[in-house]
């Protein structure tokens, strides 16, 4: 008899959390159905690699720590997304990179100093800098530059420097515009 009781505990638990489970899913596509296909195709896709995440950890493949800071760098750049295409009221995604301090130079051959950077400054032609955000841990947030702002930059770079102007000289000392000669990756076939 307590073994039947028992049972209907966990039945009754087990059906309160999948009605608790399906009605935050609900809220939370009816938030997401407020942006464009775009940015609902890329907040499914940091969903996904939450997801991976969640499972991974769930297997024992990945430490705790590992967990939290790709849980904390999935937040981050959901957050940040979020904020972009709701300032811009455009939807569109640039692709973006969320860092720690100590992972600067996954994106930077000399990293810049984090605490010297401004809000929407471009750095190395490359990236914008979108500001820190802290999730848990503190995230530099950066907006890869697509190909036309990249040219376009380089061509005002480079028409400011033929004006008379003084060129502008990078923190790590190449001049902006000049391209640095570095061989290509190669991928075996």
């Amino acid at each position: 008899m307590l073994r039947l009781k028992l049972h209907w505990v966990i039945v009754v638990l087990v059906c309160a959390n999948t009605v608790a489970f399906a009605q935050h899913r609900v809220a939370a596509d009816a938030k997401n159905s407020d942006f464009g296909p775009v940015m609902r195709a890329y907040l499914g896709y940091l969903k996904n690699e939450q997801e991976v995440v969640d499972d991974r950890v769930s297997r024992r493949e990945i430490s705790p720590e590992y967990y939290r800071r790709n849980s904390n760098r999935i937040r981050a750049l959901r957050q940040t997304a979020i904020r972009l295409v709701t300032q811009s009221g455009n939807d569109y995604v640039p692709e973006l990179e969320a860092v720690t301090g100590q992972e600067l130079g996954i994106l930077f051959e000399a990293p810049p100093n984090p605490r010297t950077l401004r809000t929407n400054e471009v750095v190395r032609n490359t990236f914008r800098y979108l500001g820190a955000l802290n999730t848990g841990e503190v995230f530099y947030m950066f907006a890869r530059l697509d190909p036309y702002e990249q040219a376009a930059l380089m061509e005002s770079n480079h028409s400011q420097g033929s004006a008379g102007s003084p060129p502008t000289v990078e923190a790590s000392g190449q001049r902006v515009g000049q391209g640095a000669t570095r061989p290509r990756k190669t991928v075996p076939h």
